[in-house]
Order: structure tokens, then sequence, then C-alpha cells
């Protein structure tokens, strides 16, 4: 789409069996156990023998014993270990957080993982139904997903319609609107449907909220990241995609790290979410693209289904280009 023309204590080590002498697969050479082994291996993934064994610890945010997940692709794919662990349905499990039980949205699991990372289940609670009256355009909710079907509250700006109803707080589902399930859907869907509730009238918001102990409640609006923590201790990260196999990654460059809060910020500023795997994806498509239209032919090609319009493509194109000069 050329512009212009529409559209979480610290425990041990984390990682064990690491890999074999030899290098890692791919490098050339037979796999371990001679021709065939490693057959139906995924693009992009070195055979099974090679690949470091990556186990990370565990609890259930509102108290639990320590459990051990690993072998996970994806969220979907961590929630159902997560379940295994605790003998809870996968569905259970609304969203996680690192290195803290609470319900902090700064910490949330996102597209990454530190290696030695805490992570901390939050499971469903009670449910609850509340009337909004729709007073001004704008509700004050910034929506995130959890990359498995549930959207929830990230944000709630001070003052706003939904700031003056105490009882929604930060980190519920939005099950329903209207009794239109929501289930499934991705976050920018629910931000447009609430976008487009008229002014002025009344509608009735199904809401979920995380299981929580007496001292997990956490702030219902930020004015930012705060300088949130860094995942991870220098050993690297975990980077989870929604598409294709997980990749061992190096931690964050300086740029990367500026580049991809900046274009998280964008997503709130015009879409009404935040989402920092969705930001890195497109800093990943940006930061080799020659000019804007090249970047927007690449977020079509990967990330079509958002449509994002011309002006927010400048802006991230911009700020990629500030992240890499180090302004801002």
């Amino acid at each position: 789409m050329p512009l212009g023309l529409g559209r979480r204590k610290k425990p041990p080590p984390l990682v064990e069996n690491e890999e074999a002498g030899g290098g890692r697969g791919g490098a050339g050479g037979e796999p371990p156990g001679g021709p065939g082994a490693g057959e139906g291996t995924p693009p992009g993934l070195p055979p099974p023998a090679l690949r470091p064994r990556l186990v990370f610890h565990t609890q259930l945010a509102h108290g639990s014993p320590t459990g051990r997940v690993e072998g996970f692709s994806n969220v979907r794919e961590l929630y159902g270990k997560i379940g295994q662990a605790f003998g809870i349905p996968p569905a259970e499990v609304m969203f996680c957080t690192l290195n803290t039980h609470k319900v902090d949205m700064e910490k949330l699991l996102g597209g990454q993982i530190g290696l030695e990372d805490f992570i901390f289940a939050h499971t469903k609670g009670q449910r609850k139904e509340v009337q909004v009256f729709k007073s001004e355009e704008a509700l004050g909710l910034t929506i995130t997903d959890n990359g498995a079907g549930y959207a929830f509250i990230k944000r709630i700006r001070e003052g706003s319609v939904i700031d003056r109803i105490p009882v929604i707080g930060v980190g519920d589902m939005i099950e329903a609107i209207d009794g239109r399930s929501l289930v499934g859907a991705r976050h920018f869907e629910v931000a447009k449907m609430l976008k487009e509730l008229p002014r002025g009238r009344s509608f009735a918001l199904q809401l979920t909220e995380p299981r929580r102990a007496f001292d997990m409640i956490g702030p219902r609006a930020g004015g930012g990241r705060g300088g949130g923590p860094q995942m991870g201790s220098g050993r690297g990260t975990l980077r989870l995609r929604s598409r294709g196999p997980p990749t061992l990654e190096e931690q964050p460059s300086a740029f990367e790290e500026r580049a991809v809060a900046k274009v998280d910020d964008l997503l709130e500023s015009y879409m009404g979410i935040r989402d920092s795997e969705l930001a890195a994806t497109m800093v990943e498509l940006g930061r080799d693209a020659r000019d804007p239209d090249t970047l927007a032919q690449a977020l079509d090609s990967q990330l079509g289904d958002f449509a994002f319009p011309d002006e927010f493509v400048f802006d991230v194109w911009g700020a990629i280009g500030d992240a890499r000069a180090g302004r801002g």
C-alpha cells in the first residue's frame, strides 16, 4: 500500500542441556544421529538434539507452589503448559506478568521473556457487568490482549469516563459488550468497537477481573512506562512470535528499546492499544526500510489486518528514525 493510496525472586539458571559441541543446527553437516535426524523440524529451528532446553519457573499470581514450564513456542502454548503445571484449564489464564505477582501492566509478558524471568500467571476471578454511559467520545481506556483470545484493560486515563466507575479496573478482561462476545477478538477490534459506540447512550460491559491476593491491586492509571524494568539479566531473551518458531536473542539494543517504546506510544495514541510485540515487529520491518512507502508495503505484507492509516505510518517512520538518531 503506497502511502497516499489508502489504508517478574531470581531462581537458578534456567538454561539446561546446553548445545552440544559442533555448532548450531543449520550450519552444515548432518544432524546428530545421522541422516534423517531432525526430520520434521520446523523451519528456523535447529534439530532437537542441538536446542538449549529452556525451563522457566512459574506461580499462580494469587498464590501457589512453584512450577516449571518448558517446551512452548508461543503464548497460547505457554498457557497450556501453565495449565498442566497447576492442573487448571489453560483458558483460566488471563495474562502473565514477569517478576511480580501484582497486576502491573508495566511488567506484562508480551513477546519476550528474559531467560531468568519468573512468570506469574493471573487467572480468572469475579465476573461483573457494568452499565456505562458514554458521555464523551473517548472512554479513557487503553486495550491490550494476551495473544490467546482475551482482550483486557491495560490503562485507565485519570479523570476519564471509565476512571469515574471504580468497579472497573486495570487487568479486567472485556468479555462482551452489550452481550456480544469478544472472546477471540484482538485488542484493536475491541478498541474500535468501543470507539464506534454512539455518544450519549449507555452500554453494558461484561468483565472478568483477575483473581487477586489482598496486596495485588495496582494503579488504575499510569502516565507512561516510567522507565520500566528491563527483562532478563544479560543472558538474552526468548522471543515469542505469533507466526513462526520462537528465537533466542540478545538483549535489545538501546536503539531497539527506544524505537519499540516510541512505536508502542503511537499505537496507543492512534488506536487505543498497547502491544510491545506488535511494536517490536514494526520496528523490525522498518529498521531497513528505505522510505515510508517501503515501510508501508512491509506493514501491509505482514500486518495487513490492521489497515494502518498513512499518517500513522509516517509517524512510525519518523519514530524509528528518531530512535536511531538517539532523539527523544
